[in-house]
C-alpha cells in the first residue's frame, strides 16, 4: 500500500490515529506486565482521553464550519433570483439536504392568513404531490404561537405530542419546524419530518434550520415584494396600454399641456383633426400648435388658469391652410393630479365640419321637402317601392312668369322666382303638407302623407287660400312691373307614395291619375283663380265656400272634370 493511501487526510483523522496508537502502547504495556512508574500509566490514559476529546471537538468544529459554508452557499443561492417559486424550490432542497431529511415543507400564510403549504419537496429533490402531504398540524402551530424552533427525535414518544391524531395517523417520528421571520412577523414555517427513522434531528440540526430560515425567509419576503411589484407593474403597463388604446381610439382629440403651456400629449385623433403628426404638436407651445386659433383661444385659456374652472362647448370657426374653412369646439379645463393641484390644462378638440355641413344640408332638405316626410325616413331601410294611399293633391304655379322673364337679368329673375316659391312653400309647410318638387314657376305638394290628416282636404284649400293672400302681400312689396299672378289646382284621391328611382338616386314622390287630375285643373285655372275638384269639394263643402266653375275637358281624359271656385272659407 502506498504511502498516499496510508497518509490520514485530515487532522481529526490524525488525532483519531494518535489515539488509538497511545491506547495499543497502553494495553501492550499492560500485557508485557512491565513495572512503570504509575505516573507513565496515567499520562497514557489521559493522553489517549484528551486526544479523543480533541478529536470530538475538531469534528464538531469541521461540521459547524461545514454547514457555516453551506449557509453562506445556499445564501448566495437563494439570492440569486426573485422569482418566488424558484426561491421556494431552491430553500427546500437545500432544507433536506443540509438536515438529511426525508421530506421538507414550506408553509407561507395565504390572503385569509391561514398556513398554505406553497412548496414540498423530496429527499431525490422532487415535488411531493398533494396526497402525500401528512404533516403535524399541532407542532406548526405550536412554533406559530411560540415563534420558535421545535425539534422530536421521535414524535411517538414525545410527551409534548402524545395522542396527537396526525402524527399517530401519519406515523410521524422525527420532526423538525422552525418559524420564517421578517422584522418579527411570522410569515410562515419550514417543516422537515422522517416518517422511517428516530434521531436524524438534533439542536444541532434545529440551528442550522433556525439560520438557514432566517436567511431564507428575507429571501421569501423579498421574491413577494418583487413578484407583488412586478404585478404592480404589469397592471399599470396593461393600464398605460388601455388608455394608449382608449385615446387612440376615441374620436375627439386630447390635447394636455403644462403649466408653461407646452404639450405634453395629443392622441391621434388630435393629430387628424390639426393636421400635423405628434412630432409638430407635443413639446411645441399651444400657441404653436394651435396657431390657426390662438388669438381667439387666448383669453379662454386664461381665463381656466384665473378661475381655475372648465369652459365647455366652446364653438370656433376658422380658417385652416390644409383643409379650408372648419369648424371645432373645444372644452377646456384644469389639469390636475392626485392632490387635485392644478398641473396644466386639459384640451378636448371636436371637429364639427362635416356635421355642419351635414346639419345646413339638413336645412335645405327642410325646406324643399316637409319635415314630417324627414322623420318617416330611415336612411338604413330605404328600399324603392310604396304603399297606396288617400291624399289630396295640390298644385300651384306662377302666371304670366315666362314672359315676365324674357326682359330680366337671371339674377333678379331668379330673385323674383324665389320670393313667390317661397310664399308657396310657406303656405304648403304651415298646414303640414308635403312639397314634393318644384318644377320651374310650379310647386306639388299633398296632404295626408306621410302623417295621417283627417283634415287634409280642408288644409290643402287653406293652403291655397294662404298662397293668395302671400301673393296680395308681396305686392305691396315688389315692384309692379313684378306683380305676377297665380293658379292652384285641388283634386282628392288615392295614389301610390314611396321612393321611385335608383339606389343612387332616390325621388319620394306621388304616382297616380289623381296627380294628373290635379295638374289638368291648375293648367286651367284662370289668373289668380283656386280651383278644385268636385271630389274634393264633397269633403269640404261645410267649411269652404265655393261656387260650380264650368267643366273642364282635360287632356287624356274620356270624360270632363267637374270643378268648383273657391271663394273662401264660411265664416263659424
Amino acid at each position: 500500500m502506498s504511502s498516499e493511501q496510508t497518509q490520514p487526510r485530515t487532522v481529526n483523522d490524525q488525532l483519531s490515529i494518535l489515539s488509538a496508537q497511545a491506547g495499543k502502547i497502553r494495553a501492550e504495556l499492560e500485557a508485557a506486565k512491565l513495572k512503570l512508574p504509575k505516573n507513565v500509566t496515567e499520562e497514557l490514559y489521559n493522553l489517549q482521553a484528551t486526544l479523543s476529546q480533541i478529536a470530538e471537538k475538531i469534528g464538531a468544529f469541521q461540521k459547524e464550519h461545514s454547514n457555516l459554508l453551506a449557509l453562506a452557499d445556499v445564501g448566495q443561492v437563494i439570492n440569486s433570483t426573485l422569482e418566488l417559486d424558484e426561491v421556494l424550490r431552491i430553500v427546500m432542497d437545500n432544507i433536506v439536504r443540509l438536515t438529511k431529511a426525508e421530506r421538507g415543507f414550506l408553509m407561507l400564510r395565504d390572503e385569509k392568513g391561514e398556513m398554505a403549504i406553497r412548496m414540498g419537496r423530496n429527499w431525490e429533490m422532487e415535488s411531493i404531490n398533494s396526497s402525500e402531504v401528512n404533516v403535524s398540524r399541532t407542532v406548526v402551530q405550536r412554533v406559530l404561537d411560540s415563534g420558535e424552533a421545535i425539534v422530536t427525535t421521535n414524535a411517538q414518544e414525545d410527551q409534548r405530542f402524545l395522542g396527537q391524531e396526525s402524527i399517530v395517523a401519519f406515523n410521524l417520528r422525527s420532526i423538525l419546524c422552525v418559524p420564517l421571520k421578517v422584522k418579527n412577523d411570522i410569515i410562515g414555517v419550514v417543516y422537515a419530518d422522517n416518517r422511517i427513522r428516530t434521531g436524524i434531528f438534533a439542536e444541532t440540526e434545529r440551528d442550522l434550520l433556525a439560520a438557514f430560515a432566517n436567511q431564507a425567509a428575507v429571501a421569501i419576503e423579498n421574491a413577494r415584494l418583487f413578484s407583488s411589484l412586478k404585478h404592480t407593474l404589469e397592471e399599470v403597463t396593461a393600464l398605460k396600454n388601455l388608455m394608449d388604446n382608449v385615446f387612440a381610439s376615441i374620436a375627439s382629440g386630447v390635447i394636455t399641456a403644462d403649466v408653461k403651456d407646452l404639450v405634453t400629449l395629443a392622441n391621434k385623433a388630435a393629430e387628424n383633426i390639426l393636421g400635423a403628426s405628434s412630432g409638430d404638436i407635443i413639446g411645441h407651445n399651444l400657441n404653436e400648435a394651435l396657431a390657426s386659433l390662438s388669438s381667439e383661444l387666448g383669453p379662454h385659456l386664461m381665463e381656466v388658469r384665473n378661475t381655475d374652472k372648465a369652459i365647455v362647448d366652446l364653438e370656433i370657426s376658422h380658417f385652416l391652410p390644409n383643409r379650408g374653412n372648419v369648424d371645432w369646439r373645444l372644452n377646456l379645463s384644469p389639469l390636475k393630479d392626485a392632490s387635485q393641484k392644478t398641473q396644466g390644462v386639459a384640451i378636448v378638440l371636436d371637429d364639427l365640419t362635416e356635421r355642419k355641413k351635414l346639419e345646413a344640408q339638413r336645412r335645405l332638405f327642410e325646406r324643399m321637402v316637409s319635415p314630417a316626410v324627414i322623420e318617416q325616413l330611415d336612411p338604413n331601410s330605404l328600399q324603392l317601392g310604396g304603399k297606396r294611399v288617400d291624399i289630396t293633391v295640390l298644385f300651384a304655379d306662377i302666371r304670366g312668369f315666362t314672359t315676365y322673364s324674357e326682359s330680366l337679368a337671371p339674377e333678379k329673375l331668379v330673385f323674383i322666382l324665389n320670393r313667390y316659391l317661397a310664399a308657396m312653400a310657406e303656405a304648403v309647410l304651415a298646414q303640414e303638407g308635403t312639397i314634393d318638387k318644384f318644377m320651374g314657376d310650379a310647386i306639388m305638394a299633398w296632404f295626408n302623407a306621410p302623417v295621417p290628416q283627417p283634415d287634409h282636404t280642408l288644409r290643402a284649400v287653406k293652403t291655397a287660400i294662404a298662397i293668395r293672400d302671400s301673393v296680395e302681400n308681396l305686392y305691396k312689396e315688389l315692384p309692379a312691373d313684378s306683380h305676377l299672378s297665380f293658379g292652384v289646382g285641388i283634386h282628392y284621391g288615392d295614389a301610390v307614395l314611396g321612393l321611385i328611382g335608383t339606389e343612387k338616386r332616390l325621388e319620394y314622390t306621388a304616382i297616380s291619375d289623381s296627380v294628373n287630375i290635379a295638374k289638368r285643373i291648375q293648367e286651367n285655372s284662370a289668373k289668380n283663380q283656386i280651383l278644385i275638384s268636385k271630389e274634393a269639394y264633397e269633403r269640404v263643402k261645410k267649411n269652404v265656400e265655393a261656387k260650380p266653375h264650368t267643366n273642364m275637358n282635360a287632356k287624356g281624359k274620356t270624360q270632363p272634370i267637374e270643378v268648383f271656385e273657391v271663394v273662401g272659407l264660411k265664416k263659424k
